[in-house]
């Protein structure tokens, strides 16, 4: 794997449309009820995929894209819900640190490591991780993210300042909808940030084939019942936006 070749995920359909627009020279594959578009972003070849809910619909999708397209680097771009409740939405988190909140295989091994691999967290590279906290910290020290919504918009979602973060996220089989399911959470995980549903399965068989990769979520939701935000709303018309103008700057 010489040639420099990256996949794209995104956690919703409505995610990867607009990055898709980027492509050049766009041509689609479709295998195992999954889209694929190839082109290039930046003269740099890429390859673009839905990655479907959940740990084995976006693991499959990705080994899928490093058995079949032969990508050296993966970025995955999508949403989260806060588990801190020092973010807000529109922040963006960067993973330094991945685990599955639902492995467990007590009494066999510890709560959360992974089965074989001995592990409970997965870690991107240092590189990957580097970069994408310079360019995405550029975007949004500037507000370029929020000033590609309309001042509706950003009334709409509240969202006037924004942040990155840089810390552990969550991914399992489970919508955490209540603030009792998120307050148990932490008190097992202290230092996770956000839940969503496939960035570590991702890093799981990133890791298992050598594939560097970043996992980088917009919070679309906060650790607040009381908080409401029209999720599909939030993710055509923010998240989707958010997502093109990183990828837009992460692949070079």
């Amino acid at each position: 794997m010489n040639e420099k070749r990256i996949g794209i995920l995104g956690a919703m359909p409505e995610e990867i449309h607009g990055i898709v627009s980027l492509l050049k020279d766009k041509k689609e594959v479709v295998k195992g009820m999954r889209t694929y578009y190839t082109g290039t972003i930046n003269d740099v070849e890429v390859v673009v995929v839905f990655s479907r809910w959940g740990k084995v619909a976006s693991a499959t999708t990705v080994t899928h894209l490093i058995v079949e397209f032969k990508i050296t680097q993966l970025i995955f771009t999508g949403v989260a819900g806060a588990i801190s409740r020092d973010l807000n939405i529109g922040d963006v988190i960067i993973a330094s640190s991945l685990v599955q909140h639902d492995m467990d295989a007590r009494p066999i091994m510890d709560r959360f490591e992974i089965p074989l691999l001995g592990k409970t967290m997965l870690f991107p590279p240092k590189d990957l991780l580097d970069n994408a906290m310079d360019c995405i910290g550029k975007l949004v020290a500037d507000k370029s993210l929020i000033h590609l919504l309309s001042l509706k918009q950003q009334e709409v979602f509240s969202l006037y300042e924004q942040k990155v973060v840089v810390g552990q996220i969550a991914s399992g089989d489970q919508f955490f909808s209540s603030n009792l399911q998120k307050e148990n959470l932490l008190a097992a995980l202290s230092d996770v940030l956000c839940v969503e549903m496939e960035g570590a399965a991702v890093a799981q068989v990133c890791f298992e084939y050598d594939v560097p990769y970043v996992v980088i979520r917009t919070i679309s939701d906060i650790a607040n019942e009381d908080s409401v935000v029209d999720f599909k709303e939030f993710v055509s018309q923010v998240a989707s936006k958010f997502g093109v103008e990183i990828i837009r700057k992460l692949v070079k």
